[in-house]
């Protein structure tokens, strides 16, 4: 920035999560912070620091350059082949990734204690589940830590709520009967490993939530309230992923974007369970055929989860279809096998509808985008966060209940879900109700809104 001192007081530290619904949200809250002239520090290993800029939609390239990457290597490690399981969807094979995440606490706090020599104050951004990895921020005067909270502020709310054996207050929430469980959300080594994480938590200035208050003031509202958080700051800054993407030219442009562009205003239904999703071979079959009856134009992302390593180059077989499948829905159906621009799908005007796995960078980006969701969810916070789209924000509609996760979905349930959301009555109020809370949710980030004031404060409080 012009008139800026050349050697700034103030820089930020982010320090995410090696899984991609984590390093994509403090890659995105890299770029807002640097809209404001201030240098930004992303530190990860070199493998998901390279993915995280691999897979940045919606931003332009240039955005990255005003980034420090700092990349550090990991021990060995091996993450096996994603293996589907109906009964615990969970990704196994990647927990070695996430303990050897640990390893990271000494380069981190090397780089610390380096730019703290050289400012008056760091402000480290980190990740939940990396509280272990910044700890030593403590023994840092001019350092100030912010936990980020990577999880919608309602599934937040109740997994701190249901571990309390004294409630320190009532709840007059209509919701709360209709709560799923954790079981199944998670293994018993990774529930330990979060555990671990949220003990080392309480150290921190305040916390950020990739949320806006649009959506779920009452729930920041009350995670302020609970008495290991109450007289921390609270900053609602999201959504965080951009809301006007720019349009690319024919030359770069995705091949499902070019195909989006000659099928009609809110006609196609997009399918994708993320990065961490790996479902039966029997599954996609039922999928398949249930796409196929709906008679509904329809774009697939069709990949198996990924690896701890998404670069190393190991051959994976590819899911297959039933035979015959793709020339018969070659007129109105497209089957994507890599990585999608996610977020320009969802705003293109052709995209009618969401049939998700409800992790919180896809319900963000499907609300800010006005689309409306059919909740699919399979493990960690979806379970939550699809009561939160369903229940509370009354934008979508469930493909199953939780209590019924290990069961196969019928290809005759997928086809009345999918018409449900693109042909009926029930599906016109869900998207018009999208459109309304997608419209609110785009006024907030733009100057003077709910989420943009959050941020200013933020900035304002960071550099005071």
């Amino acid at each position: 920035m012009e008139g800026q001192k050349s050697q700034p007081e103030v820089a930020v530290l982010m320090v995410p999560f090696p899984a991609q619904g984590h390093l994509n949200q403090l890659l995105h809250l890299s770029n807002l912070i640097t809209s404001y002239g201030l240098p930004v520090h992303y530190a990860g290993s070199s493998t998901h620091n390279r993915q995280a800029k691999l897979r940045l939609h919606g931003w332009d390239l240039e955005s990255l350059s005003k980034i420090r990457f700092h990349d550090f290597d990991l021990p060995p490690y091996n993450t096996p082949p994603p293996k589907p399981d109906p009964s615990n969807h969970f990704p196994t094979h990647l927990q070695p990734l996430f303990e050897v995440s640990l390893h990271l606490r000494q380069p981190v706090s090397q780089l610390l204690q380096q730019l703290s020599s050289e400012l008056k104050r760091v402000i480290v951004i980190h990740d939940c589940l990396m509280a272990a990895v910044v700890q030593d921020v403590k023994n840092i005067p001019n350092a100030e830590p912010y936990a980020f909270v990577p999880i919608s502020a309602f599934t937040s709310f109740f997994n701190s709520w249901e571990k309390m054996p004294q409630k320190p207050f009532t709840l007059d929430l209509h919701v709360t009967k209709g709560i799923p469980s954790t079981d199944g959300c998670s293994t018993p080594r990774v529930t330990s490993f979060i555990v671990n994480q949220r003990e080392l938590l309480g150290f921190e200035s305040g916390r950020l939530y990739n949320t806006s208050r649009v959506i779920e003031g009452e729930y920041v509202e009350l995670l302020k309230k609970l008495p290991r958080k109450y007289g921390m700051k609270h900053f609602a800054v999201g959504p965080l992923n951009p809301m006007e993407i720019e349009r690319k030219t024919e030359n770069h442009k995705h091949v499902c974007l070019e195909w989006l562009d000659k099928q009609e205003t809110n006609s196609v239904i997009y399918i994708s369970f993320g990065s961490t999703t790996s479902m039966t071979d029997e599954q996609i079959t039922e999928l398949a055929l249930g796409l196929e009856r709906s008679k509904q134009k329809f774009i697939w992302v069709l990949r198996r989860a990924d690896t701890g390593d998404i670069f190393n180059g190991a051959q994976v077989k590819e899911l297959q279809l039933p035979k015959g499948y793709k020339e018969r829905v070659e007129s109105r159906g497209i089957v994507v096998r890599d990585w999608a621009p996610q977020i320009e799908i969802l705003g293109h005007p052709s995209t009618a509808g969401f049939v998700s796995h409800c992790g919180w960078n896809s319900c963000l980006e499907s609300i800010s985008m006005g689309v409306p969701m059919a909740a699919w969810p399979m493990h960690s916070d979806q379970p939550r966060n699809a009561v939160l789209v369903t229940e509370v924000l009354r934008m979508g509609t469930l493909v199953r209940d939780w209590e019924h996760r290990a069961e196969l979905v019928a290809s005759t349930t997928i086809e009345y879900v999918v018409r449900i959301l693109m042909v009926s009555e029930e599906g016109k109020e869900m998207r018009k109700r999208a459109a309304e809370l997608g419209d609110a949710v785009r006024a907030s980030v733009v100057n003077g809104g709910a989420s943009h004031l959050e941020m200013d404060s933020f900035i304002s409080h960071i550099t005071r």
